[in-house]
């Protein structure tokens, strides 16, 4: 039988994006039902989709719940194998649905898979959020195959495959439902930012495969929402790295790996500094200020791990900064991902 497809974008405050991408997610997305979850948005949204497309599938979430916990809130509403989780700032294409789907049907152990994601406003290269799916190196720093850290390289072909990954970005996400309810969805403490990372490194601890899909390309605007330069992102990104690690890493290299991270954040601090960042830096003491006083909650509420999952075990700033290495397939001793063993 040919499987159910849910396409569900969260928009807060997203009318300009609607307007300008959501008519070629219509055009592109053949059968699927095509969701829009609105997270309190205090815009004209959804006056907007009455006036224009009456007949999409709407729901209203009572407040803005961030990303975690929109998605949570909306996919619990939503019955159907897969679910793509679309953000309001991505540009579709012909076909970009039927490959992942197809790769995904293939093993029923792939609960998520991402498209190759080329940059809305470079669309020769490819883009921050997910490139060509992304990895992690054992001190919690996400990087992708396509661009690592502020360098995005051209897509020559070079990731044209389909390949088992660390993490797969939100920003266009196909998840399979029954894992992605198995896991409890994402984590709301989270609020926005590194939520799918967690997700996904949490499917791996119950050996589930991540995956990426290079058959597919959607073009990504990003920073729609917050813009990187935004301290409130900042704080996002520097405490939710924090819980994910504390999560996911087996107890035994828990707190070693959450001390140096500490201590390099305070050195990253340094950078803000030296421009006159000074909310940025801000951002930071509170971001780990908000992780110790969750510290005693993360502790109950997290479950034990063994599972050696297959992060980077090398510094990928160290290769990047120190050793000059920009470009994923210069990056010294990456190892396949391999498919987990029941």
């Amino acid at each position: 039988m040919t499987p159910s497809v849910a396409i569900v974008i969260l928009n807060y405050n997203g009318q300009h994006y609607l307007e300008k991408f959501l008519p070629k997610v219509i055009e592109h997305s053949g059968n699927h039902a095509v969701w829009i979850a609105d997270n309190a948005s205090t815009d004209h949204s959804l006056e907007w989709l009455k006036m224009h497309y009456p007949e999409l599938n709407t729901l209203t979430i009572s407040e803005n719940k961030g990303y975690a916990g929109g998605y949570n809130d909306a996919l619990r509403r939503i019955q159907a194998d897969y679910y793509i989780l679309l953000n309001s700032d991505i540009e579709v294409t012909e076909n970009w649905i039927a490959p992942v789907i197809e790769f995904m049907e293939s093993d029923p152990l792939i609960a998520a898979c991402q498209p190759k994601i080329r940059a809305y406003d470079l669309p020769t290269h490819f883009e921050y959020a997910g490139a060509a799916g992304g990895y992690m190196d054992y001190l919690g720093y996400p990087f992708c195959r396509g661009r690592i850290f502020d360098t995005r390289e051209e897509d020559l072909g070079q990731y044209d495959d389909e390949k088992d990954v660390f993490w797969a970005t939100g920003a266009c996400l196909f998840v399979r439902s029954s894992a992605f309810h198995a896991a409890s969805g994402f984590d709301e403490s989270f609020f926005a930012h590194m939520e799918e990372i967690d997700l996904c490194w949490r499917l791996l601890n119950m050996r589930f495969r991540i995956t990426y899909c290079g058959k597919s390309t959607v073009y990504h605007v990003g920073g729609g929402t917050l813009h990187k330069s935004n301290p409130r992102k900042t704080f996002l990104n520097y405490r939710n790295n924090l819980i994910m690690l504390f999560k996911n890493l087996p107890k035994g290299r828990r707190w070693k790996t959450v001390f140096i991270r500490l201590v390099l954040d305070g050195i990253s601090s340094v950078r803000f500094m030296a421009t006159g960042a000074w909310p940025d830096v801000l951002a930071i003491v509170r971001a780990h200020f908000a992780f110790y006083a969750m510290i005693p909650e993360l502790t109950r509420k997290t479950p034990r791990t063994r599972y050696r999952a297959p992060l980077y075990y090398r510094s990928v700033v160290w290769e990047y900064f120190v050793l000059g290495k920009h470009k994923f397939g210069k990056l010294t001793g990456i190892e396949p991902i391999k498919a987990p063993r029941l």
